[in-house]
């Protein structure tokens, strides 16, 4: 799958034909450069390595590697496959590789939560009424195994536990708009990740 690496710029909403309102997602969507170009003579397959966000400070292997490109060691460095046409190293891939109305696969890496209990993490209801001097038992996981056979605690027990972080993939997000002259993407709905953090985009 062809496709961009992003940033979340944030939610906002746009009205459509009918004046309904509709959430979306904007995205700074590339321009990306070409770090590296996979063959199958080579390294056995056939991929783009792209680019995204200069890094200020880099080490000499990073620095090395982006230098056989023309450009500046990058921060975010993610390959695709299913890039159509012939490219070369050091192009650039700009948000006009996207177009309104189709839809595209957004991941990225959800927001971190801390240490959770097991009604946010897991949607346990509780104690719902707090009767016979159920004072401090309301978001209490309750009991957690068995009797004296197994006598021990299965393995993927919902309990509680660090929340968030995890990598998140949504599909069939539909491309609302693009602004090529500020390498924009709005999609419909959210995308993972808070304001100003990685994403990748997949068509």
């Amino acid at each position: 799958m062809s496709g961009l690496i992003g940033k979340k710029i944030g939610m906002t909403s746009i009205f459509d034909e009918n004046g309904k309102n509709i959430p979306c997602t904007v995205i700074q969507a590339g321009p990306c450069v070409i770090t590296q170009v996979r063959t199958k003579e080579i390294d056995g397959y056939e991929a783009l390595q792209l680019g995204f966000d200069d890094k200020k400070t880099a080490n000499k292997a990073v620095t090395g590697h982006a230098k056989k490109a023309g450009v500046a060691a990058m921060r975010k460095v993610v390959e695709f496959k299913g890039f159509d046409g012939d490219h070369k190293l050091g192009d650039s891939i700009t948000v006009e590789h996207f177009a309104e109305g189709e839809f595209v696969d957004i991941s990225g890496t959800s927001k971190g939560k801390g240490f959770q209990g097991v009604v946010k993490r897991h949607g346990f209801g509780g104690v719902g009424q707090a009767t016979h001097g159920q004072h401090n038992r309301l978001r209490a996981p309750g009991s957690i195994g068995a009797a004296s056979y197994p006598a021990r605690v299965f393995k993927g027990m919902r309990m509680a536990g660090r929340m968030g972080g995890d990598t998140v993939k949504l599909e069939n997000l539909r491309v609302l708009k693009v602004v090529a002259d500020k390498n924009l993407l709005v999609v419909k709905g959210c995308v993972p990740g808070h304001n100003n953090s990685y994403v990748i985009i997949q068509k």
